[in-house]
């Protein structure tokens, strides 16, 4: 079964076996794309500076830099920093995977290669990236372009275009995830079928001959018993975390229809939590960010889903920027990064409560007395429109007839409340 995929994009592979860097470059081609080759971490580092490729595939156990050290001087690089890297490696444990995903990986492939898994991620994060630039770039135009007055149009373009790029990228994750996970468990049959058939031949044959008693323990037959099922184990994970992005990224970009339907308010938030993610693990601006929910027992609400996700997402955003300005000058070790996220029933049983809270810069008074005016901002030009909070405030109030609330000192940070009523 054959994957096809109308992206296009410069994948750069970093491997010192000849005989993978052919099997992958054949695999990527035969979909479309371009690809490029190094053989070590310091020629990786040329041609990504020179000419920065859309994803990397790099091998981690290279002589001179290894794998986790390139990917480390990518990230450095503010030129190279945004490339998503994949990691390829015959390390099945978890530390060593952990540690790639701290340096800023975004994914493995565990070796030997699966074509259509690596296929698969290429696919994704290539998707994803996509997504990414291409909402960053709409919502510059159109800000350039509308004025205060059309604050209601902004909003309503900006939702359409998510939507309708998250839902895309759901869409294409679905198939290459139903071929992986549809054929993972039979592998793994025809494998368990494949051992009980060598059990068998070695009690029928008493003496084997000195060159397959040789290759048995060339090519170690024991460990190959031991460790094969647990790479598609490992393979059956890596299909489940892209089933839940799937899944994330459909809840949020969950199209609203022209009244408001019942809904989970947790799994807005969630969704949210999933997409943001990139966002919160540690890099060059800040440690790992660690995000606390304290969800109470909520009932349903009626309400305009796709709409409420976005001012949760902007609440997060903003609760992001906040610690990371809090973060500058100060040594990590010194650091504890945090956002609460509160939910419960009011007193009367009539309104959920929603509070987002951090421990980051926090803010005045005056700032915070014009934080939700059309066009204000604190941040510096090119980072801020001033339009997110005004946006948020009106889903809030005008859609949802509840209230938005801040809170915050100087220093230890910023608490954002929201009340919806439970029948709209």
């Amino acid at each position: 079964m054959t994957m096809t995929t109308s992206l296009t994009g410069l994948i750069l592979i970093v491997d010192d076996t000849p005989t993978n860097l052919d099997v992958l470059s054949e695999a990527l081609s035969s979909e479309g794309y371009k690809v490029a080759i190094a053989t070590s971490g310091d020629r990786a580092l040329q041609q990504a500076d020179r000419r920065p490729p859309d994803l990397i595939l790099l091998d981690v156990m290279m002589p001179g830099i290894d794998g986790f050290e390139t990917c480390q001087r990518l990230k450095a690089n503010t030129k190279t920093c945004d490339i998503p890297v994949i990691f390829m490696t015959a390390l099945a444990d978890v530390d060593n995977k952990i540690k790639g995903l701290k340096l800023g990986a975004v994914d493995y492939v565990t070796k030997p290669f699966q074509e259509q898994e690596v296929l698969a991620r290429v696919r994704t994060h290539l998707q994803l990236r996509l997504l990414t630039k291409n909402l960053e770039q709409q919502v510059a135009e159109k800000t350039a372009e509308l004025q205060a007055s059309q604050i209601q149009v902004i909003q309503r373009e900006k939702m359409s275009a998510l939507g309708n790029l998250v839902a895309g990228v759901a869409h294409e994750i679905n198939n290459p995830v139903g071929f992986l996970s549809g054929n993972i468990q039979p592998a793994l049959d025809y494998i368990n079928d494949l051992f009980r058939l060598l059990d068998l031949f070695q009690q029928e044959s008493a003496n084997f001959s000195t060159a397959i008693q040789e290759e048995i323990e060339a090519i170690d037959l024991e460990y190959i018993r031991e460790d094969l099922p647990k790479l598609l184990n490992s393979m059956q994970e890596g299909v489940n975390r892209i089933k839940d992005i799937s899944i994330s990224l459909r809840t949020f970009s969950r199209a609203d229809s022209d009244r408001p339907i019942a809904c989970n308010i947790h799994d807005g938030i969630d969704s949210t939590i999933m997409i943001l993610k990139h966002r919160l693990k540690a890099n060059e601006n800040h440690p790992e960010i660690e995000v606390i929910k304290d969800y109470g027992n909520l009932p349903q609400i009626e309400c305009y889903a796709g709409q409420l996700n976005q001012v949760f997402m902007n609440l997060l955003s903003n609760a992001i920027d906040a610690l990371e300005d809090s973060n500058k000058g100060i040594k990590y070790e010194d650091i504890a990064n945090k956002v609460t996220i509160k939910t419960e029933l009011s007193s009367d049983h009539k309104q959920v409560i929603i509070r987002i809270k951090d421990n980051g810069i926090g803010m005045n008074k005056a700032v915070q007395e014009k934080i939700f005016e059309n066009l204000f901002t604190t941040k510096e030009v090119g980072k801020g429109t001033g339009l997110g909070l005004a946006i948020a405030r009106q889903i809030v109030v005008e859609k949802h007839r509840g209230n938005i609330y801040v809170n915050s000192m100087l220093g230890q940070g910023t608490e954002f409340m929201i009340t919806l009523p439970i029948n709209s």
